[in-house]
């Protein structure tokens, strides 16, 4: 199938923030293939802001912890760089029940500010488009382009070591609890965090070894490993789980995908859309069934891995995405 051209337009001025974040590590890998692609683009950085001319057109990734110590400090940062220049956002994190009674109306009102103040707005799934308007954030054009996943060689199979594995941060909601329980119902003794807690969540984390203590299985947390590192633990690991409770779109799924593993994800609409995504490429698991699959993949090393070279929408994809989208925006 040949590739629709491209529109000859000037895309905006790519703002990128520094820092582990994992928004802003993604924000930069997609800012360097932009450039790539078409070498006249932009990039620029909060701390250079004051430089670039009012009206200049910007482009920003957006969830609210990147952008300020509270929802409402983030909301009047993004909103104040909305009235100096025409800004088109990429959401992410978006609002949904799991961010708790207390959380979820300020985060809803974060982004309905953001929302309200850009010039257009993109998420990385029609599941978070779908959350938008659920949560009451925003209803009108949204488009949506998918987290790319890059395959790294060699996505074959290497010696596992009998754990569970969970990848990215550890907070609430993002599914130890549950892959805790099924390694305990498959008879299993291990689980491997992926990562380190995130930022204030070290008490939950350790109250998370804790109770996989009690219940007989030793967790072991890897802390912050660079891309390498992770890449080989993450391979070594018997069954890849995503079990999040709190989904918006996933990057550690796109990890996953990337170097190779095909992690047991539970059911929920995201995943059904990742699925039709990149068929092949995950194992799709009721709630109730995770256990035993679990157990199935612990025996057959083969479930858990894809084999697929190179994965379906890779970062190429996703900046000629934005290209055509950032066109149709400034024309």
């Amino acid at each position: 199938m040949t590739e629709r051209p491209i529109p000859d337009a000037v895309p905006p001025v790519l703002l990128v923030h520094p820092g582990p974040h994992g928004v802003a590590v993604y924000a930069r890998e997609v800012a360097a293939e932009v450039a790539r692609q078409r070498p006249d683009v932009r990039v620029t950085t909060p701390d250079a802001l004051a430089d670039l001319p009012a009206g200049t057109p910007l482009h920003a990734h957006v969830t609210d912890r990147l952008w300020g110590a509270s929802p409402e400090e983030a909301g009047r940062a993004v909103v104040a760089l909305a009235h100096r220049h025409p800004v088109t956002v990429t959401l992410h994190d978006v609002p949904q029940a799991s961010d708790g009674e207390r959380n979820r109306p300020r985060r809803q009102a974060f982004y309905r500010a953001v929302t309200a103040s850009a010039r257009a707005v993109a998420v990385n799934s029609a599941h978070e488009r779908e959350l938008l308007r659920e949560e009451g954030v925003w209803d009108g054009p949204v488009a949506v382009v998918p987290l790319p996943v890059e395959t790294v060689p060699p996505s074959a199979s290497a010696p596992h070591d009998d754990a569970v594995g969970v990848l990215g941060f550890f907070y609430p909601g993002k599914g130890h609890d549950e892959a805790l329980a099924a390694t305990v119902a498959a008879g299993m003794s291990r689980l491997t965090v992926l990562g380190r807690a995130s930022d204030g969540h070290a008490a939950d984390l350790d109250a998370f070894v804790r109770r996989a203590d009690d219940a007989g299985v030793t967790v072991e947390v890897t802390g912050w490993l660079d891309e390498p590192e992770m890449i080989a633990r993450a391979r070594r690991v018997a069954v890849p789980v995503i079990a999040h409770r709190h989904v918006s779109a996933s990057g550690s799924l796109a990890s996953w995908i990337g170097w190779g593993r095909r992690p047991l994800a539970v059911r929920n609409r995201y995943v059904d859309e990742m699925v039709a995504l990149r068929p092949g490429a995950l194992r799709v698991v009721e709630p109730d069934a995770l256990a035993g699959e679990v157990a199935a993949a612990r025996v057959d090393a083969a479930r858990a891995w894809h084999g697929l070279d190179p994965v379906p929408f890779g970062r190429v994809d996703a900046a000629r995405a934005y290209l055509r989208w950032w066109a149709e925006v400034f024309r």
